[in-house]
């Protein structure tokens, strides 16, 4: 799960139930950069709302990694 929180608070007002959403950014993800999400509406429309988080770098790879036990066990596995 990846925490996000609202640039613009009044943004949370245009997620529909039947959106769905899509993440932009998460090959440049990086601490103190912001993410774009694309709410993707049932009506063929699209919104783009920009989305803060509070990842430092640690964080961001066990994100990218699946968790930081992954990264754990490939380290692990690497020194054997």
């Amino acid at each position: 799960m990846l925490a996000l929180t609202f640039a613009n608070k009044d943004d949370y007002d245009k997620i529909l139930e039947d959106d769905t959403i899509d993440i932009e950014g998460l090959l440049a993800f990086a601490p103190n950069k912001a993410l774009q999400v694309v709410l993707n509406h049932a009506d063929g429309s699209i919104e783009t709302i920009q989305v803060n988080h509070t990842y430092n770098q640690q964080q961001i790879e066990w994100f990218k990694a699946g968790a930081a036990l992954n990264i754990i066990r490939r380290e692990f596995e690497s020194n054997q």
